[in-house]
């Protein structure tokens, strides 16, 4: 057979459909993970191959999606038997009729568990590619891709030991164009389309969607698009995929028409859907060349961030934590926002559930102040308690009510005592959510939020600290707010934070507002130290005379990280708006 290149400079080349969902409905019941069938029923698998290829298809992909150490739950020396199987089924089920892909899925780590360190995936890549290449191996599919980790890497380690090696990297992607883990599929394939030989999108949805979302794959490429057979449904705990393959070959000749020039099945695709597809694509107009893709969405009438642009122009800004209500009575939180306002605030900010215990929503209230005091407002959405579709849902909502700031953080655990009924939901951290909103903001949003994060000047490790708030500039964060600022250290680690972050930083300044809570800040809250001999002053004083000189510390702290800082992000101590405000008014003179 000629080289897949040459192949498809004068033909479309047709994948098989889905080896997992159909391996599963043929044989309920057996193993979890159908690549393990590769080395316990291997007629079973060479049969599904053979199927595949009789019904049309000229591409077969070895069964190895998830054949890795991760998902196996296994050492890499059992996951290589997986392989080197996987590789000789699907060669002998091609003979000289169709190319054979080795197949390689996406290394994620295990339900409730963090990811490895930077680079382990791509180590691993580049080991199973190993393998395939000592099999013989010419084609390699990366599919099912939620980000482009470890693919760079991996593809050139093929390169480097096969230059004519075909590689094609396929991203998954959602109706709305976003991967799992908050990334655009089409900017993910424009960057691939740098060190692969095709690119496309694959999986999650079904025919039509993936057919528009198709258009914007760069279109100098080699274009593949394989999509589920449609939207799936549980029954009785199992998966159906029930879209007739009569629909799925209809619109895989339109995307054929349009100029994908490689086309397949993902979840719930049976030989049916590949035969069906198979004599449409052979009926199927001439292609046309590719549409040229849409130019970069323009921000039309694009509403002003006020916010923004007083940072821009140099102005010395001022924002206030108040918490949120912990019951449905919004009037102390309302009424002391106006009175901060009055006293010169810019912004409000509000903490999503502090500590995990629940509070009012943050965006409700950011939402509520935009609309009954026309004040600008910084909810914090913490990556604790949503998924990627509630994140983007609650974002999409406050763009409608013109809420254009946002403070990114991971977000305090779960207390141990609350885990047997509240369970915490982190897809992603602060730096992953930040680089989603920033994504957003350029590809589905009139205009962008303004994207803050966290800083900890008090961090024993700052040189992690300051490793972090990079990983979050890269990511789209613009504007850092520290934790309150008590001692010189922290002064130079926020001298330190200017100077290698270049960002908008905002001052961390709480007036502790009694001996004992002075205490309770340096001991119990995490992120926030005091000296000693803060602590000494506090000895003996009363409600007043602590009041005053909380606020006499924090204009103290304000002048000596004035030059390090673009304002200054001010925390309300149990309610004491009054403290707040006559520390506003000193501030502004």
């Amino acid at each position: 057979m000629k080289p897949v290149r040459e192949y498809l400079k004068e033909n479309r080349l047709l994948f098989d459909g889905a080896m997992g969902t159909w391996y599963r409905s043929l044989y309920p019941g057996r193993d979890t993970r159908c690549e393990l069938a590769n080395l316990s029923h291997p007629a079973d698998v060479l049969a599904i191959h053979r199927a595949y290829r009789e019904a049309g298809a000229r591409a077969l992909k070895t069964n190895t999606f998830a054949a890795n150490t991760a998902a196996l739950e296994t050492d890499f020396g059992a996951v290589r038997e997986v392989l080197r199987a996987g590789y000789a089924l699907a060669r002998e089920a091609a003979g000289e009729e169709a190319y054979v892909f080795a197949d390689i899925g996406p290394i994620l780590p295990p339900a409730g568990t963090a990811a490895g360190p930077a680079g382990e995936g791509a180590a691993e890549y580049c080991r199973i590619a190993e393998v395939f290449l000592e099999m013989g191996a010419e084609n390699f599919l990366f599919e099912t891709f939620p980000s482009s980790e470890g693919l760079r890497e991996a593809c050139a380690f093929i390169r480097a030991q096969k230059p004519d090696a075909f590689l094609l990297v396929s991203f998954a992607a959602a109706p709305d164009g976003f991967t799992r883990q908050g990334l655009p599929a089409l900017r993910l394939a424009r960057e691939a389309a740098e060190y692969a030989d095709a690119v496309g999108l694959n999986c999650i949805s079904g025919p039509a969607h993936l057919r528009r979302l198709a258009a914007g794959l760069p279109a100098g490429a080699v274009r593949s698009v394989m999509p589920n057979s449609g939207y799936p449904s549980i029954i009785g705990g199992r998966t159906y995929f029930e879209t007739g393959a009569d629909y799925f070959a209809e619109q895989m000749a339109k995307l054929a028409s349009s100029g994908v020039r490689i086309l397949g099945g993902c979840c719930g695709t049976t030989p049916d859907h590949i035969a069906k597809t198979a004599a449409a694509l052979a009926a199927a107009q001439p292609d046309r060349e590719p549409a040229a893709p849409e130019a970069p969405r323009a921000a039309k009438n694009a509403p002003a961030n006020r916010l923004r642009e007083k940072l821009a122009s140099g102005k010395r800004v001022i924002a206030v934590e108040l918490d949120p209500p912990a019951d449905a009575d919004g009037s102390f939180f309302m009424e002391a926002a106006a009175r901060l306002g009055a006293a010169g605030a810019d912004a409000i900010t509000i903490a999503d559930c502090p500590v995990a215990r629940v509070r009012a929503d943050s965006s409700m209230l950011a939402a509520k102040l935009k609309r009954e005091l026309q004040m600008d407002a910084i909810p914090h959405m913490t990556c604790r308690d949503r998924n990627l579709n509630a994140a983007k849902a609650l974002l999409l909502g406050l763009a409608m009510e013109g809420v254009r700031n946002i403070l990114v953080i991971t977000g305090d655990p779960v207390p141990g005592a609350d885990r047997d009924e509240v369970k915490a939901v982190f897809n992603f951290n602060s730096a992953m959510l930040a680089g989603y909103i920033r994504d957003l903001g350029e590809e589905v949003l009139p205009a962008p939020f303004l994207v803050a994060g966290a800083l900890n000047v008090n961090a024993r490790n700052f040189d992690a600290e300051l490793r972090k708030a990079l990983r979050k500039k890269e990511n789209g964060v613009q504007m850092l707010l520290t934790q309150p600022v008590f001692t010189d250290e922290a002064v130079q680690n926020l001298r330190r934070a200017r100077e290698e972050t270049g960002l908008w930083i905002l001052g961390g300044l709480m007036p502790p507002v009694s001996y004992r809570n002075a205490c309770f800040m340096h001991n119990e809250i995490a992120g926030i130290r005091l000296s000693e001999e803060i602590l000494a002053r506090y000895e003996g004083l009363d409600r007043e005379e602590a009041g005053r000189l909380g606020v006499s510390l924090c204009l103290d702290t304000a002048e000596k990280i004035a030059p390090y800082v673009d304002g200054y992000y001010l925390m309300t101590p149990f309610k004491r708006v009054d403290l707040i405000e006559e520390l506003i008014r000193a501030l502004r003179q």
